[in-house]
This record gives C-alpha cells, sequence and structure tokens, in this order.
C-alpha cells in the first residue's frame, strides 16, 4: 500500500514538474517563437518518456532522470532577472517616483494620456506637485471586463483647492510592464514574463481608458480612512514606486498584483488585516474591505455597487473638465462631501 502511494505521488510529481516546465520555457526562453515553444515540446516529451519509465516500474530512475532536468531547469530559472531597460509600452514607460519636501510631495512621470483607442493615445508624463496637508479623500475604483472575479484596482487620491473644493486627484495603478507591442497573458504572469510597474495617472486618463475605450465596467467606492491612515498609504505607494524603480521586480498573478502589494501596504498601516480568499480574486476585493469596515457605513455592499457604478457616467462626462467631480455624482460617501471640505 505505502509503495503504491510512493509511485503515485511520484507519477503526480511528474506531471506537475513536466507541464510547470514546459509553459516556463514557452514562456520565458530568450528565442523566437517557434524555437521557443519547440524547445517546451522537447521538455514536454521527456517528462512523457520519464512517466513512461516510472510506470513501467523503474521508478528510481524516472525519479531520477526528472530529478536531474528539473534541477538544471530551476538553476536557469533562478538565474533569470527582471530588466530595467527595455522598449516598453508607452503607457508603462515611465514608472512613478516621487519625494517629499516640506510638506510637499513632488510626483514624476504622472501619465496625462487622452486615449483615442487601446493602443493609441495623445499626451505625455508631467511632473505634478501635491499639497499633503490637503489630502481629503480615498477612493477604491474597481475596473472588470466580465470575468467573474477578477478585475483590476486602482486607488485614487483626492486634493482641496484653495477654495476647499476636492478637485485634484490621482490615481495609482499597479501594473504589468510590457515591452512594446507584448500583449499581456494571464498565464505569462505565472512565469516572470512581465516586469512590475507602479504607475501615477490622472484620474481622466486612468478611468477614461477603462470606461470609455475599453467598455470595462467601472465601480467607484469612497474609503473611509482616517487622515493619518491616508497619508501612510499615499507614502506607502510612493516608496514602493521608488523602490520599484531603483530595483525591478517581476510581475506575479499571484503575488504581486494590484491587490496583493496594496494589502501588504495597508496591513503595515491597520493591524489585524486578516488574509482571505478575496485578496487573490480582486473582483471580490470591495467585499472584503466592507467587511472590514472600510467602505461607508448604512448601505449594503450590494448598493454600493450599484450606487457607485459610474460607467455611463463617465462616458457621458468624456470631455468634461470637471471629469472628476462628475463621476462622483451620487456615489456614497460623496453627497455634499465638497461643500463641508
Amino acid at each position: 500500500m505505502i509503495m503504491a502511494m510512493l509511485d503515485g505521488l511520484l507519477l503526480l510529481g511528474t506531471v506537475i514538474a513536466t507541464l510547470w516546465g514546459m509553459l516556463a520555457l514557452g514562456h520565458r526562453l530568450p528565442w523566437p517563437w517557434p524555437w521557443r515553444w519547440g524547445g517546451a515540446g522537447l521538455w514536454l516529451a521527456a517528462g512523457a518518456g520519464w512517466l513512461w519509465l516510472a510506470w513501467q516500474g523503474a521508478s528510481l530512475a524516472a525519479l531520477a532522470g526528472m530529478g536531474v532536468q528539473l534541477g538544471g531547469l530551476l538553476a536557469w530559472w533562478r538565474r533569470l532577472a527582471p530588466q530595467k531597460e527595455r522598449d516598453w509600452a508607452e503607457d508603462v514607460a515611465h514608472l512613478a517616483t516621487g519625494r517629499v519636501e516640506g510638506g510637499r510631495l513632488t510626483l514624476h512621470h504622472v501619465r496625462h494620456f487622452d486615449w483615442q483607442t487601446r493602443d493609441i493615445a495623445v499626451g505625455g508624463w508631467e511632473r505634478r506637485v501635491y499639497d499633503l496637508k490637503r489630502l481629503s479623500t480615498v477612493d477604491l475604483i474597481v475596473s472588470s471586463w466580465g470575468r467573474p472575479g477578477i478585475a483590476h484596482v486602482l486607488i485614487s487620491f483626492g486634493f482641496a483647492g484653495d477654495d476647499g473644493r476636492i478637485d485634484d486627484f490621482v490615481a495609482f495603478s499597479v501594473e504589468v510592464r510590457r515591452a512594446r507591442h507584448e500583449r499581456f497573458s494571464e498565464i505569462g504572469g505565472f512565469f516572470k514574463q512581465y516586469e512590475l510597474a507602479i504607475i501615477a495617472a490622472d484620474e481622466r486618463d486612468a478611468v477614461r481608458l477603462r470606461s470609455n475605450v475599453r467598455g470595462e465596467r467601472v465601480t467607484l467606492y469612497h474609503v473611509t480612512l482616517p487622515p493619518e491612515a491616508r497619508r501612510d498609504l499615499l507614502l506607502a505607494l510612493v516608496a514602493s514606486a521608488n523602490d520599484l524603480a531603483r530595483e525591478p521586480r517581476f510581475y506575479h498573478i499571484v503575488t504581486a498584483n494590484c491587490t496583493t502589494l496594496v494589502f501588504a501596504m495597508m496591513r503595515q498601516i491597520t493591524e489585524g488585516l486578516p488574509l482571505d480568499h478575496r485578496l487573490l480574486l480582486s473582483g471580490l476585493l470591495p467585499g472584503y474591505v466592507h467587511e472590514q469596515g472600510g467602505l461607508v457605513d448604512g448601505y449594503r455592499l450590494g448598493e454600493l455597487r450599484r450606487l457607485g457604478d459610474i460607467t455611463e457616467r463617465a462616458r457621458q462626462a468624456h470631455d468634461a473638465p470637471d471629469f472628476s467631480r462628475r463621476i462622483r455624482r451620487r456615489v456614497p460617501g460623496w453627497e455634499g462631501l465638497d461643500e463641508r471640505s
């Protein structure tokens, strides 16, 4: 019985190692497409050979062969390093960086694109200065495209102007940093295919790209963080962005994505935040935040989702100079907020 169980575990382990190695080679070998997947096919054939040997009862030979093969692959895998300089796609050409001096935050490379299509935009990158004493709001923006539980999450910070009205917003987005003409592959996100990016963008850019150009459903949730925690979260994002600009990292669809990085920051700011499966399924994140008391009181989650759906308002306000104010109309937490500021 024990030997049968061990043989079964050996077969399972060989299958897993064979499939993982095939995908790793197919996504990361530095060869043109046909040769890259040809190499992955050879790995698959070798793995099938070890499986056949194990099935024939030569378990030790199969284990030794797969062990040597996998050891070589892992040695190569560990040497793969994220790149700092590549021919990056235009929308991730610059990473956010910033510094704080005398209560003012200077952000370099704030993106302000006017998107014409999914791949074409006019505009550029600029330096912007924010008075941290006027940091007034934090919003969670969730953009989904029809896949259950899957969404992209942005964090938007609002600053009050001289008249007290909150009308200056900057959105932070943790994204895949792709090379020019490189398309995103969710499977590739498991296999060191992309670098990680933290982008700071004008809210008109970040929201309209998703609602007006890509046709995604965008929902805005007002987050009820106290002033000190708002500031800490913003500065944590800037510090992480600075670190990333100095030392690049690989994007990972589970461990280093738009949700898990922000959660790690919040866990340093707010003690006792529990781990939860909704941190991996970013489309379910608002439910987690609501359960932790981070959204507006007095509303069920479904109401917050319905009232915070800004998709149509964003399309109607496409070129409006007060775009950010218009999309927040009727969003819980924003009723009369400007008048109270």
